[in-house]
């Protein structure tokens, strides 16, 4: 079962690239971040023509994530619990099979940057963490695979972040954004990725700005977290940097993992 996460950053303006993607890689699941539409405007027509569904929830300009996926996508839960009155659409999960008849939770989450610090923005960043901590522990409860997945705006060390003095002061690498980071590994969750890959300097995020990406001056911020049950299986973690080398290409890049049956 190959699950996949991709901030986007605009599914209409990166609809080829994500159509790319998906005949390429082939995953079962994929998580997008950032789609910037209404659910009614979600370009649905493309994906299905390659076998794919799509449940998401949406805001018209920003924000936004989806669950695209081979089968039909079973309990679905629109909305990070905790907070009924947070509008902000950050947070899709659902069951899928993957054709090894155990359901496997997949969560796509669009996690608040939480800039500039000090502000109200920052105090969102930490409470919608507490929430999602909150939730990761009752999907432990219940002792099933899942994979929460998605675009989490955290740097977990400063061997994630190309320079890590320059973002000393950025809610992405503060120390109360990684403890809360750290909170969800110490309830027994694995970075899929630093499994395979213990090299520093490996990225899924290039700014626009400044020739990053021709610099390889980038973050890792876009994560998959799995359960014990989900660790158990898991096969292969990489990250795919080719459609950030496009022609209007996303500022992330997609990162996948397999879970064997």
């Amino acid at each position: 079962m190959k699950i996949a996460s991709w901030n986007v950053n605009s599914v209409k303006v990166r609809m080829p690239h994500l159509l790319d993607f998906l005949k390429s890689a082939q995953p079962d699941v994929l998580c997008l971040q950032e789609i910037k539409c209404p659910a009614d405007d979600f370009p649905r027509l493309e994906v299905q023509a390659l076998g794919y569904r799509v449940e998401c929830i949406g805001q018209r300009a920003y924000n936004g994530v989806a669950l695209i996926s081979k089968e039909p996508p079973r309990d679905l839960v629109c909305g990070l619990p905790g907070a009924d009155d947070d509008e902000q659409a950050r947070y899709i999960e659902a069951s899928f099979s993957g054709g090894t008849g155990e359901d496997v939770r997949v969560g796509s989450l669009y996690l608040p940057n939480g800039n500039p610090i000090g502000t109200d923005k920052f105090t969102y960043k930490i409470a919608w963490m507490g929430r999602l901590i909150g939730h990761a522990q009752e999907l432990l409860r219940r002792e099933v695979p899942f994979v929460l997945a998605g675009d989490y705006n955290i740097c977990p060390g400063d061997e994630d972040v190309y320079d890590p003095v320059a973002f000393r002061d950025d809610a992405l690498c503060q120390p109360e954004s990684r403890a809360r980071y750290r909170a969800l590994l110490y309830l027994g969750l694995t970075d899929a990725y630093r499994v395979f890959h213990r090299e520093p300097h490996k990225y899924t995020f290039w700014d626009y700005q400044a020739g990053r990406w021709n610099r390889d001056e980038g973050l890792r911020i876009d994560h998959l977290l799995l359960s014990p049950q989900a660790a158990d299986r898991i096969a292969a973690c990489d990250i795919d940097k080719s459609p950030r080398g496009k022609d209007r290409a996303s500022d992330h890049t997609p990162i996948w993992c397999e879970l064997a049956v």
